[in-house]
């Protein structure tokens, strides 16, 4: 199953992988000119993906996506719009996979949770983000 967040102008804001999402092959849920490209791939016992190097290509990053790997937990995601207004929530767990693609977000943790969060970089602290204050639930 593949959720994909969007505003009100319909632009996406987050695309959702949850953990039951099952395909064969290889399965990109990101368009080709996304800067975070997001792929599921699910291979047979035996299936052999040749060694390969990947090539110098030089490339612009405007703003930072992120992808979030929920290892155990719950958490509730809360989408806004770049001029910072709650949109919608929605709730990731165990084995979901999260693109943050543009807009606001921020998170609760609804239970003890364990993830990895994969972005671009380097690093610009805090230059790479502006915080502001929750919606009030």
């Amino acid at each position: 199953m593949i959720n994909t967040i969007k505003d009100q102008n319909d632009n996406v804001l987050a695309i959702i992988v949850k953990a039951n999402y099952d395909k064969p092959g290889i399965s990109f849920v990101t368009p080709d000119d996304y800067s975070q490209q997001l792929a599921y791939m699910h291979h047979p016992a035996g299936h052999v993906i040749l060694p390969h190097i990947h090539n110098e290509v030089k490339r612009e990053v405007l703003y930072t996506k992120e992808v979030l790997i929920i290892k155990k937990g719950k958490l509730r995601c809360d989408f806004y719009s770049n001029d910072q207004v709650y949109l919608e929530s929605q709730v990731i767990e165990t084995g979901d996979v999260i693109l943050l693609v543009s807009g606001g977000h921020g998170f609760e943790c609804l239970e003890e949770t364990e993830m990895f969060e994969v972005k671009q970089g380097p690093y610009a602290g805090e230059n790479d983000k502006v915080r502001f204050e929750p919606h009030k639930f």
